[in-house]
């Protein structure tokens, strides 16, 4: 079994511990917030979980600068510190994304049709999974380096999920008689949630590498 990387380290694992919290708590409320949105549009239930997201956002922030200053400021695990703290930034732009994802429908309030709308919330449930996939993932890179494939082949599980289900909702859109401008409207929208099932997928490959290097 790899020893935890943070052994000796509690306060900064407790950071490290916080900021996947956060990114877990995003996918959630993000997946809310989708839901909410395709039943009541831009509601007050839909904006109390965007300000959450915006606030797990800023929160992350705070914690990844604190991580990387007590990092260098300790001289905390030089052999691993670059793939921890580009890990750790990789993070928080997913949490960013959730947030991005969320303003873009706060903004623009999009009109999904009422067939098309089970078929986003499922994406934004599928692309929040591949999500808290990836946070599993770290949490094993962290504390035991073995066990981390267990969660990894997740992510690309629900990654390639969401990429059938975008092909789907991008056929039926063009297959409506909608004008352009709204069928590449709802296109957008599809395509801005799955974006984060492959950010995901994409931390997932490097923390892959990450792993192997801590194995070696």
């Amino acid at each position: 079994m790899a020893v935890q990387l943070f052994k000796r380290t509690k306060q900064l694992e407790l950071k490290v511990d916080e900021i996947l919290d956060l990114v877990s708590q995003s996918a959630m409320a993000f997946d809310q917030a989708i839901d909410s949105y395709m039943s009541e549009g831009v509601s007050e239930r839909f904006n109390q979980r965007l300000e959450q997201v915006v606030a797990l956002e800023a929160r992350g922030d705070k914690l990844g600068l604190a991580v990387e200053l007590q990092m260098y400021n300790e001289t905390l695990i030089p052999d691993a510190r670059g793939d921890v703290l580009t890990l750790l930034e990789a993070l928080d732009g997913i949490i960013d994304s959730f947030k991005s994802v969320l303003f873009y429908f706060s903004t623009e309030a999009p009109e999904i049709p009422e067939s098309l709308r089970p078929y986003y919330s499922e994406l934004a449930k599928l692309s929040g999974a591949a999500a808290e996939s990836l946070v599993l993932a770290a949490r094993a890179f962290f504390r035991d380096v073995q066990t981390i494939k267990d969660h990894l082949h997740k992510v690309h599980y629900y990654e390639k999920d969401a990429d059938v289900l975008v092909t789907k909702i991008r056929r039926e859109i063009f297959e409506m008689d909608l004008p352009l401008a709204n069928k590449i409207h709802l296109r957008f929208f599809a395509e801005r949630i799955v974006w984060i099932s492959d950010m995901a997928e994409d931390v997932a490959d490097k923390l892959t590498i990450y792993a192997i290097k801590r194995t070696i």
